[in-house]
């Protein structure tokens, strides 16, 4: 079986992929808990600084976050053009103008979902989004694609 789409990469698709990566990290959870503590002693001492500090700390990584997608879709010659996609028998192909780069199945590091993109990590930093707006029927495809080739503890997609 093939499964091919192209992707349009969209500042929504990259602030979802990066808030998901972001806050399932050590330092990303640690931030929001920072955020959490402070406004709670806000409720406990009733300072005003606890509740500014709380705020800040609670909304500068989404909000950074935001931006950071904007501009790495803006300014990323790669997302200029459409993004295609052919899931084979052997891995994934991303084809952008003329040039083409191929991963094993075997080589991918892992394949997680949100509600709004599945994304396949080719390794622990980098990963390929597919927006659940863009696979529309294909969705299904995809993820029995992915979890018939990949390790079943790499996959966490859910439908």
């Amino acid at each position: 079986m093939v499964i091919e789409f192209d992707v349009k990469m969209t500042t929504q698709a990259m602030y979802d992929y990066m808030l998901y990566h972001t806050f399932r990290s050590f330092s990303g959870i640690l931030g929001e808990v920072v955020g959490v503590l402070l406004l709670a002693g806000f409720f406990v001492s009733k300072s005003p600084l606890y509740l500014i500090a709380g705020l800040i700390v609670m909304l500068y990584q989404p909000v950074a976050l935001y931006f950071n997608a904007k501009k790495q879709v803006t300014l990323n010659p790669v997302f200029k053009n459409d993004l295609h996609f052919r899931l084979d028998e052997t891995g994934v192909t991303v084809t952008v103008l003329e040039e083409s780069e191929s991963q094993e199945w075997k080589d991918m590091y892992k394949a997680v979902s949100t509600s709004k993109s599945i994304i396949l990590y080719t390794n622990k930093a980098s990963a390929s989004i597919f927006p659940r707006t863009v696979l529309k029927e294909k969705e299904i495809d995809v993820i029995k694609m992915i979890s018939t080739h990949m390790d079943p503890k790499k996959v966490n997609i859910k439908v």
